[in-house]
Formats: structure tokens, C-alpha cells, sequence
């Protein structure tokens, strides 16, 4: 039997190459397992409750770019996470079993409780409190024995583990495997300030960037900010540029690099070779978006076929709830 994986992302708008290698884990994993892949529209709801106007249009935005990127509907099921009730229904139930102690210990409640009421937002809500145990839901209601994810999901895979060993325990059956988690293993991507990269910080560059825009960001890249003069020697190792190099141009980051100590070339010819490598890298993803977003209810089709796919799934999992709970 194959196995199954599961993985989701928040519908924010389009995708940026720091969520590249994310989408490029997923297209290999398709080779090997089942997999389900979800835009999470519910948990976007967990923090933008007052201003879901965009999650919709955020959504088929998600799928043109997983599309483009290379994900295959054929191989697995791309969907909705509103679309498949079962969700829902398995995270009421675990809502009845699990203590809450456990879900004010997860790291990242506290954090972004603080993180968003510094920008004056309060988002201490039941929902907000309870989404790892929607996620944990999420991942249990298709039996995934794997979730990719990054190093700042670990306490939720935790979490999910403990769930599907308290409902096993509680209710004498072993409908529920504990699930991996499965680290990508390529490095992230950092933003062109060499912070994160995130469109919240504005220092993304867009999978959809025309050639002009992928121009003006990396311009706009971090460098040696002791480098004045193109002779002077240079300091790739803390050079934004230099880091995408290693990414998109590896055949010549060494030999760049080298001239680059030696003050034989400067940033703006550094900048430019970059520029033509990360233009020919989007050229195929933004021709294939350009075709998909020209084919009528194309999208609309996916996630509806997705959907089904999930709810056969999902369906069989809460039977089996059922059953074990006797209700």
C-alpha cells in the first residue's frame, strides 16, 4: 500500500523562490507517495478573520503557481481545505480530548500572539488557540505517516503525534499512525536584504516576476558594504549576491567569487550575471503560468476533483472514528 503525505500552505498571494524548493520537495514526493497538498484558506481565516476578502482570489492565485511550478494534480490531490468537511469534524473531536494545556505550550502561540499584538492586532481567539489541532486534524484525517515541513513546525508535528496517541489509547483501537516529520533538505532562500524572505518584509522576488521586476530586485540585493571601488577586494561570504549565486549559478559561483576577492569584477557585472540566471530559471514557470491562467475554470476544476479525491480519503478515516468513539 502506498504511503500517504500531507502538506499545505496559506493562501497569501503568490509564491516567491523562497517557496520554491518547498513546491520542488512536494514535486518529488508526488514520484514516491500519495500525497495530498491543501491551501489552507481555514487556518488563514485563524489570523486574518477580519479581512478574508482576499482568500479566495489568494487561492487559485496558490494553485496557478503550484501548477507552474511543476505540481501535477495527476499524481495526487491539490485542494481546498474548506472543501473537505472532514477537517473540520475531526478537529471538533479532538477539540473534546485534548488538554488545553497542550495547546498553550506550543511555541508559536505565544510568539505570534506577541509578534501581532506589536502591530496592534489581538488574535487570541479560540481559533487561533485550537488551529495546531486543526492541523493536527488535517494531517490525521488522511493517516499521513509524513508531513514536509520546516524546523519551526516541529512542536505541531509533536502535538499531532500526541493527539493520535491519546485518541489510540483512549478509545482502545489504532486508527491513527504517529507521523514523521520530513525536513527539507535544502537550506532556505533568504530574502534580497539576506533577512527571511517574505513579503511581509518586501524583499521577495515573485515566481510570476516579469524579467524588468527580477531586474530591479536584485539591484536591489544586500552586498560587501565595505566594497567602494570595483578594484577593491571583496567579501563574498556575507554578499546576498553571492548566496543566489550558489543557488542559480553554481557552475560559476566559485570562479566569481574568486575574482570577485581579487576586485577583478564588481557588483553591478555580479548583479547582472545574476539577473540573466534568475530570468532564465522563471522563464518556463512564468510560461506555463501565462498558459494555465488562459484556460477556462481550469483551476476551479483541479480543486474540485482534488476535493473529491481528499473527501474518498478522509471519509473512510472518520468512519473509522466513528466506529472506535461508538457515535
Amino acid at each position: 500500500m502506498t504511503k500517504t503525505l500531507l502538506s499545505g500552505m496559506r493562501p497569501t498571494g503568490r509564491l516567491h523562490l523562497g517557496h520554491y524548493s518547498v513546491v520542488e520537495n512536494w514535486i518529488e514526493l508526488q514520484k514516491e507517495y500519495q500525497c495530498y497538498y491543501f491551501i489552507a484558506d481555514w487556518h488563514a481565516v485563524s489570523t486574518a478573520f477580519d479581512d478574508t476578502a482576499t482568500i479566495r482570489a489568494n487561492s487559485r492565485e496558490l494553485t496557478i503557481d503550484w501548477l507552474s511550478a511543476g505540481l501535477s494534480p495527476d499524481r495526487g490531490a491539490i485542494f481546498r481545505q474548506s472543501d473537505v468537511k472532514e477537517h473540520a469534524e475531526l478537529h471538533l473531536l479532538f477539540s473534546m480530548i485534548t488538554p488545553l494545556s497542550w495547546l498553550e505550550r506550543v511555541p508559536t502561540y505565544k510568539d505570534q500572539i506577541v509578534q501581532f499584538g506589536a502591530q496592534g492586532k489581538d488574535i487570541a481567539t479560540y481559533g487561533f488557540l485550537g488551529y495546531p489541532l486543526l492541523q493536527a486534524a488535517d494531517i490525521l484525517v488522511y493517516r499521513a505517516f509524513g508531513v514536509p515541513v520546516g524546523e519551526d513546525q516541529i512542536p505541531h508535528i509533536e502535538l499531532t503525534r500526541e493527539v493520535a496517541r491519546r485518541f489510540n489509547h483512549m478509545y482502545k483501537t489504532d486508527v491513527f499512525p504517529e507521523p514523521q516529520a520530513l525536513m527539507p533538505k535544502i537550506k532556505n532562500l533568504p530574502g534580497i536584504d539576506n533577512r527571511k524572505m517574505s513579503k511581509s518584509y518586501a524583499n521577495d522576488i515573485s515566481l510570476s516576476a516579469t524579467e524588468g521586476e527580477v531586474k530591479a530586485r536584485v539591484q536591489q540585493m544586500v552586498t560587501d558594504p565595505a566594497r567602494i571601488h570595483k578594484t577593491d577586494p571583496g567579501h563574498p561570504d556575507i554578499c546576498t549576491v553571492h548566496t543566489y549565486h550558489g543557488f542559480y549559478n553554481q557552475e560559476a559561483q566559485g570562479s566569481i567569487a574568486e575574482a570577485c576577492k581579487k576586485g577583478e569584477i564588481g557588483c553591478g557585472e555580479c548583479k547582472k550575471c545574476l539577473t540573466a540566471k534568475l530570468n532564465e530559471f522563471l522563464a518556463p514557470i512564468r510560461e506555463r503560468r501565462q498558459e494555465l491562467e488562459t484556460i477556462p475554470g481550469l483551476v476551479e476544476d483541479i480543486l474540485a476533483e482534488g476535493a473529491s479525491k481528499a473527501r474518498m480519503a478522509a471519509s473512510e478515516t472518520m468512519a473509522r472514528v466513528r466506529e472506535a468513539m461508538k457515535i
